[in-house]
């Protein structure tokens, strides 16, 4: 389990970004982060991930208070998939993917067969197994979105932090993207996902967590936190949740804004 208790960050002489944020994330949920520009869900990541030090209150993994561990510890408890890349040195894909391994290997060992097996496995796991040896400066945008996805399922840790990792995908992709974040909630992975579309957390989601100006705004269910209401208030922008019968007779939700 992940639990977050009043987390507090600040920039230097800035403005409280987040204040007092607390929420608890069971193994094998999804949980969506949904929120207006500027209010600190990426912030929030970063705290998470360590790269941010947090101002006060504590952000514990299994009972394990995450600033207490070494960052190689931290690397085999969670994986980051950025919103994109710096990677400039002409890495071919299969070994971005196999840089996941590095937090299981010894200090000074290279990554060996077994590691590389694990890299295809993820790579055919995402259907992406043919651009193995292209080098990944020469992929579009989408297609490197999914190569840092896979390094962080070569990562094998348990929690797995996704900042919108959709935003670069086409609509095919964002599905198999989706689809598969619901997979591996499944197989016992917890998932902790940013996104600027409500949509996607009704399809993937189990939790949804709404963020305004550093504070939690709303945190439940999809069905029981998207609501207009919310929604229209958490963007200040009209919007409606409408109700569509699809093929088998299942009810599906989507986010629609009202536009005079």
């Amino acid at each position: 389990m992940l639990k977050v208790d009043n987390l507090r960050f600040a920039y230097p002489n800035g403005r409280d970004i987040l204040t007092d944020v607390s929420f608890t994330l069971p193994r094998g949920e999804v949980l969506c982060l949904l929120g207006p520009n500027g209010t600190g869900k990426t912030t929030l990541l970063r705290c998470l991930l360590g790269l941010n030090r947090s101002k006060g209150g504590q952000i514990r993994w299994e009972e394990q208070a995450i600033d207490k561990l070494s960052s190689r510890k931290r690397a085999r408890v969670m994986a980051y998939v950025p919103q994109s890349s710096a990677l400039t040195f002409p890495y071919e894909v299969c070994e971005v993917v196999m840089m996941g391994r590095v937090p299981h290997l010894t200090y000074g060992s290279a990554p060996g067969y077994a590691d590389k097996q694990c890299a295809l496995e993820v790579l055919c796991l995402l259907g992406i197994e043919s651009m193995a040896n292209k080098l990944f400066q020469r992929l579009s945008g989408g297609e490197k979105q999914l190569v840092l996805i896979a390094r962080a399922l070569a990562q094998q840790a348990d929690l797995l932090v996704l900042d919108e990792p959709t935003a670069s995908l086409d609509f095919s992709n964002q599905v198999r993207t989706l689809k598969l974040i619901r997979r591996l909630a499944d197989q016992g992975y917890t998932v902790l996902m940013t996104t600027h579309s409500p949509d996607q957390a009704f399809l993937a989601a189990t939790r949804v967590l709404m963020l305004q100006n550093g504070v939690v705004f709303a945190d439940g269910s999809p069905d029981a936190v998207i609501t207009s209401e919310n929604l229209s208030s958490l963007y200040d922008t009209p919007a409606v949740i409408a109700e569509s019968i699809i093929v088998g007779g299942r009810t599906v939700k989507v986010c629609v804004p009202v536009i005079d």
